[in-house]
């Protein structure tokens, strides 16, 4: 017994070193051998090989982990989950798998009651914002017409949003305060047009690190603080006040002057008769993102068929990558595409201003606006498979994982569509913050 228990341990460390630099044959192999080795946790920070292959973007082996067994919503010792090591890190595609697999955007960590959406806000990566949002529906944008038999069921969609967008962390810091103070613009916008709280104030107490901003102050103070002159036109543009004083009775306009941000003054000052440009809905809504995430929880995200066999097949090869087969069709125009494909697509492609209602994205083959997908009939929701950690001699999923693996290195996505995102350094035996 003791044995074994070195062999699991030595193995358990040799997936967190294979999950942490994205070895993914290394990662399969030891899977093969222990499915039940993707819930192993390191000692004392309780990091998972989930959570380091997260937080390095390696996406295929957060695929595979998922595949046989690994908590999406697990935790280390600071009470941080997969998704906010994601988003923390911008890791757009890891974020989608995990969601795909149900992680719960709602979960707060434990140092400072921050949730994904926080962490992503705070580092500006408005794709993993886009993401989070697209787990409640067609609230996730605005200005959007609903049909009474649906009003009830966006009506509760559109609060529970509400509350994700304005949940505070410590201190009462919303989302909205930490991109308005680290200058992130494009995670402004996209927040105020999805119902922020423009006027939230911090808690009317200081507290460190933004202390010196002032407590009680609203996203208006803390975009003043970082000096980023779009953000607070942004800001302004959908309502904030110029007026509104914090605890210490401040102005925005004196945040701005204490931090040096002398160039906001004429944009802060009451008094200012400059005009604040106007703003059309931020290009980062997305009404279809929703509907292929639930063909995605439905169906997996992996195609039925390659470009091997798609003569045996009543489907067309997928016009974006060339080698899937189609799985979902816009509704309108009717193009088909893979619903990987669709997924990147809906994830990273700006929405086009010209296009209404807000959020429709344009159709790749003919421009057309799209605002959902809908999945093709032959496509098959995928069967439920038993816990790998508790089945025997269950390689299949893995085998399916090698022939998902080998069409990932021959897909082609459009440069201008899906961008590639920078990987940050982590050790294992380190905590991920």
């Amino acid at each position: 017994m003791g044995n074994s228990m070195v062999a699991c341990s030595g193995h358990g460390e040799r997936l967190v070193t294979a999950s942490r630099e994205g070895d993914v044959p290394e990662v399969q192999k030891l899977l093969q051998i222990n499915p039940g080795l993707a819930r192993y946790s390191t000692f004392g920070l309780l990091n998972s090989p989930l959570h380091l292959a997260s937080a390095k973007g390696h996406h295929e082996v957060v695929a595979l982990l998922l595949e046989n067994g690994a908590d999406a919503n697990s935790r280390n010792i600071y009470g941080q989950t997969p998704l906010m090591q994601a988003c923390r890190n911008g890791h757009w595609q890891v974020v989608q798998r995990l969601l795909v697999y149900r992680s719960n955007v709602d979960k707060v960590e434990g140092l400072g009651n921050k949730t994904a959406l926080h962490f992503a806000a705070a580092g500006g990566h408005v794709r993993c914002i886009r993401l989070l949002v697209s787990d409640f529906g067609s609230a996730a944008s605005t200005g959007i017409s609903i049909s009474s038999k649906k009003e009830a069921t966006d009506t509760k969609h559109n609060s529970e949003l509400c509350n994700f967008i304005n949940k505070p962390a410590g201190g009462g810091v919303t989302a909205l305060h930490m991109a308005a103070m680290n200058g992130h613009y494009e995670c402004v916008h996209l927040l105020a047009d999805l119902n922020a709280n423009i006027s939230a104030q911090t808690l009317p107490y200081a507290s460190s690190p933004m202390g010196s901003i002032g407590a009680g102050s609203t996203p208006l103070h803390y975009a003043a603080s970082g000096g980023n002159a779009k953000c607070c036109q942004i800001l302004i543009d959908r309502g904030a006040n110029r007026l509104a004083r914090n605890c210490n009775r401040w102005l925005p306009l004196d945040v701005a002057t204490i931090w040096g941000c002398h160039w906001l003054e004429q944009i802060l000052s009451p008094h200012s008769v400059l005009m604040v440009p106007r703003f059309p809905p931020s290009g980062y809504l997305c009404l279809p993102l929703s509907s292929v995430l639930d063909i995605a929880r439905e169906c997996g995200m992996q195609s039925n068929s390659s470009c091997d066999d798609i003569d045996d097949a009543d489907n067309d090869v997928c016009p974006v990558c060339l080698y899937r087969s189609c799985d979902v069709a816009a509704e309108g125009c009717e193009h088909e595409l893979c619903i990987r494909c669709a997924f990147n697509l809906c994830s990273t492609m700006r929405s086009n201003d010209s296009l209404a209602p807000p959020g429709t994205m344009p159709c790749p083959l003919c421009r057309a606006s799209i605002q959902a997908f809908r999945k093709l009939p032959f496509l098959q929701p995928k069967k439920p498979d038993l816990n790998p950690c508790l089945s025997s001699g269950s390689d299949k999923p893995l085998v399916a994982c090698r022939t998902e693996y080998r069409r990932n290195s021959s897909s082609v996505v459009p440069s201008e569509v899906v961008t590639s995102v920078p990987c940050t350094s982590i050790s294992s035996s380190a905590a991920v913050s």
